[in-house]
Formats: C-alpha cells, sequence, structure tokens
C-alpha cells in the first residue's frame, strides 16, 4: 500500500532529514511513517484519532 499513498513531509522538517515523519491520506485514515524507513512500518489512523492528535501535540 505505501507505494499507493502519496506521501507529505512536514514544512517544520529540517533540511537534513534526519528527524522527520511523513503523511500520506486515504479514504478514512491518515497515515504515518518513518521517512528515514520508508519501506519499514506504517501506523494507520482514522480521522478522528489524528484530529485528536494533533489538537494534543500543539496544546
Amino acid at each position: 500500500m505505501s507505494a499507493e499513498l502519496k506521501w507529505l513531509k512536514s514544512s517544520y522538517s529540517g533540511g537534513d532529514g534526519d528527524a522527520c515523519v511523513e503523511i500520506a491520506t486515504s479514504p478514512g485514515a491518515i497515515h504515518v511513517r518513518d521517512s528515514k524507513v520508508q519501506d519499514g512500518p506504517i501506523l494507520a489512523l482514522a480521522p478522528a484519532s489524528w484530529a485528536a492528535l494533533t489538537g494534543w501535540l500543539t496544546r
């Protein structure tokens, strides 16, 4: 599935790429992966869970 998704890196990511996550959206899920391990595990979150996580992170 990873190859089918369009991955986006945060604009907050540094130019060196040392500590970045990428996200991709699909119907019903937001996918998150480590940009350094693109063939590694992918976390899939429901939109409500993604909203809760990002809301918590921005507090």
